[in-house]
């Protein structure tokens, strides 16, 4: 794709990203180029139809979300609880902010298609290593990747409508929960 192509594709995916959180997935697609400060054919010429922008979006989303796992790895290499802490909040940050569009693009894209098996599996992956990381320093090793994104969820749609307090209380609760107990030594 040319440079300018591509800076229209990700303009267009961050402007809708915006445009659906205020007005919800039925907001009018020539809105979401306008606003972009672009023609509706640049737009469709990208994304044939709403479900293919509103795929697009949440695929760029998760990648986000993945990219950030092993930034934060990297950052932190002898701080895995730390750069898990980070990546669970920003899980939870990404679950809350969407306001109930999640369940509503969950819907839209067809579960077995190609965005939902590659959106989970980067996930999973993004999970697996946050797990492996954080297994030098005491996490449970009996979690699974997809324990971890479950609990994450759950935190997310609990807090959608809550103020960031709450949140930061469970993950907190949560946090402490994936560190195993160290056992007593009696003698």
């Amino acid at each position: 794709m040319r440079a300018d192509a591509q800076r229209n594709c990700e303009l267009l995916l961050a402007t809708a990203r915006e445009v659906f959180l205020e007005r919800g997935l039925d907001a009018p697609l020539d809105e979401i180029a306008k606003r972009a400060g672009l023609g509706p054919g640049t737009l469709y010429r990208h994304f044939p139809n709403r479900d293919a922008l509103v795929e697009a979006v949440y695929r760029d989303q998760v990648n986000e979300l993945t990219r950030h796992a092993d930034e934060l790895l990297a950052r932190y290499p002898d701080q895995p609880l730390v750069a898990l802490e980070q990546w669970m909040r920003a899980q939870v940050r990404f679950v809350s902010s969407q306001r109930g569009l999640g369940t509503r693009i969950k819907a839209m894209v067809d579960p077995h298609g190609e965005t939902m098996v590659l959106c989970k599996a980067q996930l999973r992956e993004a999970a697996g290593k946050m797990l492996a990381a954080g297994a030098t320093a005491g996490v449970r090793t009996d979690l699974e990747p997809y324990d971890l994104l479950r609990i994450g969820h759950g935190i997310g749609l609990a807090t959608e409508t809550c103020s960031g307090p709450e949140a930061d209380r469970l993950i907190e609760i949560m946090l402490a929960g994936l560190v195993a107990p160290v056992a007593s030594v009696e003698g």
